[in-house]
């Protein structure tokens, strides 16, 4: 009988808490104005994603493959800021701070899955870059409608199998120390700290999807502007190399406000010891604001995008006088 119990293959029980209570901002003063900040934040992530998805779906002109990377990623930031900023306002501004461990398992893949979709994007759309300057006149063989959606659903298939291996592994583990989740979501970290049995499976996987989702992005995107930059001297006329790299402008601006926040949080954290109040509250912003920026800054950035939308305005302006002539008549 000893034996049968002592055997770690027989009788193995998962511990899972009916719920969680997400912590989130502790004692920070003034905290709800942040909230209607987040609010404004979310409304102007919703229209301005929205508008460029309808953009891109109603102007043939579009129907390209680096407008179909862009759509991507607007689906994308529309997607990780509705997982986490309603979910967030609700949790804390509505005192709603428990939550069942299916449906923090769920807000967790949703947040992550998305926002590492977000990087592999940026990544894909450095590569479109890097063809249509260093390999202009293949660019049209090479990246094509259907490349590009092979190489999205390859983006989108492996970002599944990953988080999903992440959140399988939280299933695993047993929680009979704490159910309180210091961040402001369920967040993989906390609450695989949080864990009484073995959670090295939890940690080595988190570590290999920063390097994965992170790093190696990162690294891919900083390699594709160094043989930009390499064939942009190859340019003969200033003119010309201020033409290549405009095109470039708009991507640029968005790998900046999508990792400098992060990666600075990241250092800040290693370097010296950070309060958790201004952790939570600059990861919160690193997520928030990019998916707010992003088609704001395409829209302004982007020539084509800009004459569209003019269009759009002096067919709404001439709709409305012919109604208004009729009307008068």
């Amino acid at each position: 009988m000893n034996s049968l119990n002592s055997d770690p293959s027989i009788n193995i029980t998962f511990v899972h808490p009916p719920f969680f209570f997400i912590n989130g901002f502790y004692n920070i003063p003034h905290v709800k104005y942040y909230y209607i900040f987040l609010c404004f934040v979310y409304v102007v992530t919703v229209l301005g994603n929205s508008f460029v998805m309808f953009i891109i779906c109603t102007e043939r002109s579009f129907h390209t493959p680096k407008y179909l990377a862009l759509f991507n990623l607007a689906v994308a930031d529309l997607c990780e800021s509705t997982a986490l900023i309603p979910n967030l306002i609700k949790t804390f501004l509505f005192d709603s701070q428990y939550i069942s461990f299916n449906a923090c398992m769920a807000n967790m893949f949703f947040v992550f899955f998305f926002s590492s979709m977000q990087s592999l994007t940026l990544t894909v759309m450095a590569y479109d870059r890097f063809v249509a300057i260093c390999l202009p006149l293949r660019y049209h063989t090479i990246i094509t409608n259907t490349t590009m959606a092979v190489v999205l659903t390859i983006v989108w298939t492996y970002d599944s199998i990953f988080v999903i291996s992440a959140i399988a592994l939280i299933t695993r583990l047993s929680f009979c120390k704490s159910i309180v989740v210091d961040s402001y979501f369920c967040d993989h970290g906390p609450i695989y700290k949080m864990a009484c049995n073995d959670n090295y499976p939890n940690s080595a996987l988190a570590k290999v999807n920063m390097v994965l989702f992170l790093y190696l992005p990162l690294t891919l995107t900083v390699l594709s502007y160094l043989f930009i930059t390499c064939a942009l001297f190859k340019i003969a006329t200033r003119e010309g190399r201020l033409k290549a790299l405009k095109t470039c402008s708009s991507h640029l601006i968005l790998v900046a406000i999508y990792y400098l926040p992060i990666m600075g949080t990241y250092i800040a954290a290693l370097t010296f010891t950070l309060h958790p109040n201004a952790r939570i509250i600059n990861t919160s912003l690193s997520y928030a604001i990019p998916p707010m920026l992003n088609p704001i800054i395409y829209v302004l950035n982007t020539e084509e995008i800009k004459e569209c939308i003019k269009k759009l305005f002096k067919k709404q302006k001439v709709t409305v006088t012919e109604t208004t002539i009729q009307i008068n008549n």
